[in-house]
């Protein structure tokens, strides 16, 4: 346990770990589309940097929401995909994504459609 967790809410310390703009889409899209490589995360999430997606995918295997897998092979390969812990994060972001929803429709936005996709595809 780290020095201040014992005095910290439950909500700051959930935000702290899948707070950020692209965290819930990297977990989203291995729950839904299983195992992923680098290049096909990069491809399924275009407006992330390079530098951001390392960075959010290093954050993520420490707090042991992904599994990066290394495979020994020339060129080397490497695998992302979710484990139990991440999973459990589904029945949240299927909410969020709700929410969401309900706030750009309370917004008078259009609904959604095919030019603004669910990032949870």
């Amino acid at each position: 346990m780290k020095k201040n967790e014992k005095n910290i809410c439950a909500v700051t310390h959930a935000m702290s770990i899948i707070g950020g703009k692209w965290k819930i889409v990297v977990i989203s899209n291995l729950v839904n589309k299983g195992t992923l490589r680098y290049k096909e995360l990069e491809r399924a999430i275009p407006e992330v940097t390079p530098k951001m997606l390392v960075k959010v995918l290093k954050e993520l295997e420490e707090e042991k929401l992904i599994v990066r897998t290394v495979f020994a092979e020339v060129p080397p390969r490497v695998e992302y995909s979710i484990t139990p812990l991440g999973l459990s994060l589904n029945n949240l972001i299927l909410e969020i994504n709700k929410w969401g929803e309900y706030h750009l429709a309370s917004r008078s936005e259009k609904p959604l459609t095919a030019e603004r996709k669910t990032c949870l595809s």
